[in-house]
């Protein structure tokens, strides 16, 4: 029996996953170990907690990948991860790319700036997700981004794996460069 009070649903990972090779725990394991000599080094032991706690939860996001949940966008609102967000608690939306996949993010309205991060698989329900939440939201086509999103951003563009990133990368120094 279909739901009237539903716009649109599909399933989607709950977050945006791409296997990763070994060089990459490799890599941060490296980084993780000469931190912590160095830090063992100045006596500062407490410090090696929450360095091996980050190290953990970034093996945990890269070996498991994301559980598939459903998203609903009703008329009340938007359902995702068994989370209901009602439209006059929500501000403005938008989309960016995240390991070849669209990625809604939906921000709630002051004091509180709640982000929800949707997974939408193809085209054809960005698209109608994008009319759908016009209706109701508006629509940011080049969000603010903040310190956090900035750093995530430079982590995954420097944890890419393949050749073609790191050409990218190379080409966009050489130009950044004078």
């Amino acid at each position: 029996m279909n739901n009237p009070q539903v716009l649109i649903s599909w399933k989607a990972p709950l977050r945006p996953y791409k296997k990763q090779n070994k060089t990459v725990l490799r890599f941060s394991l490296a980084v993780v170990f000469l931190l912590s000599v160095v830090i063992v080094f100045f006596g500062d032991l407490i410090l090696l907690i929450p360095i091996w706690a980050i190290i953990f939860l970034f093996y945990v996001l890269i070996i498991t990948p994301p559980p598939e949940v459903e998203n609903k966008i009703t008329v009340f609102g938007i359902e995702t991860a068994g989370v209901t967000l009602r439209w006059e608690s929500l501000s403005h939306f938008y989309f960016y790319q995240r390991f070849g996949l669209s990625v809604l993010v939906i921000v709630s309205s002051p004091p509180y700036f709640y982000h929800a991060y949707l997974v939408v698989p193809n085209k054809e329900i960005k698209e109608k997700v994008f009319s759908l939440l016009t209706q109701h939201l508006i629509y940011q086509e080049k969000p603010q981004r903040s310190f956090t999103d900035k750093i995530a951003d430079w982590f995954s563009r420097l944890l890419s794996e393949t050749e073609e990133d790191h050409q990218v990368l190379l080409e966009k120094s050489e130009v950044a460069s004078p």
